[in-house]
């Protein structure tokens, strides 16, 4: 069984076929992608249907992680999640815009009636991380003083610096996005990130 750890997709279809397609998938592997699959992008509602046709995939372990900016959408809509005031000005109108809605009406009922019931599914099953052997999955890294027990939502969906720039003494490798790198980011034995920009006109990264 190989497992693939796939970095932030934000709503760019075209790239993220184009990866699936190429890899060497068998039966029982595992995929793994880890948030941030809407906003910014030109289509995010393609992103969410694709990858729920890929769960379908009876041959497939895929597990799809929170982003922030999944919680992000999710506040916007009253539905848990924090920082939903921030959802127009980290991209949330290129999401809404992918679900056929203009910047008329934006209110949380026409919004929650625009997105199928499926795609609401899908941001609230969001996991918070995944641990695979030696590795540790999550969206946008951990607290390097807090055991995993520790680890609060904002840790594991907004950290930063205080993650990229120190070692932790967690027993894995942490694999992570959120933090756009202009190439796959090495900090072996702690870390590896794998957010590469593609929104911004880089590439998507997998790693085996």
């Amino acid at each position: 069984m190989c497992c693939y750890v796939i970095g932030d997709v934000h709503g760019c279809l075209r790239e993220l076929t184009c990866l699936i397609e190429k890899l060497p998938l068998k039966d029982q592997d595992k995929l793994v992608f880890l948030g941030d699959y809407i906003d910014r992008g030109p289509d995010s509602r393609g992103v969410v249907s694709y990858l729920l046709d890929l769960q379908k995939e009876e041959s497939y372990d895929v597990v799809f992680l929170k982003g922030n900016h999944e919680d992000m959408l999710l506040s916007y809509l009253g539905l848990a999640g924090q920082h939903g005031e921030m959802f127009f000005y980290n991209g949330g109108q290129a999401t809404l815009a992918s679900y056929g809605l203009s910047s008329q009406d934006l209110s949380r009922e026409t919004v929650l009636s625009a997105i199928p019931p499926g795609h609401i599914q899908f941001y609230q099953g969001l996991k918070r991380y995944c641990e695979v052997g030696d590795y540790l999955c999550v969206h946008a890294g951990i607290h390097p003083e807090k055991s995993l027990a520790q680890q609060t939502e904002a840790d594991l969906l907004w950290i930063r610096n205080k993650f990229i720039y120190n070692s932790h003494a967690l027993p894995y490798t942490v694999l992570f996005g959120h933090t756009p790198q202009t190439d796959v980011f090495y900090d072996l034995p702690y870390k590896i990130g794998l957010d590469t920009g593609l929104v911004y006109g880089n590439k998507l990264s997998c790693l085996e």
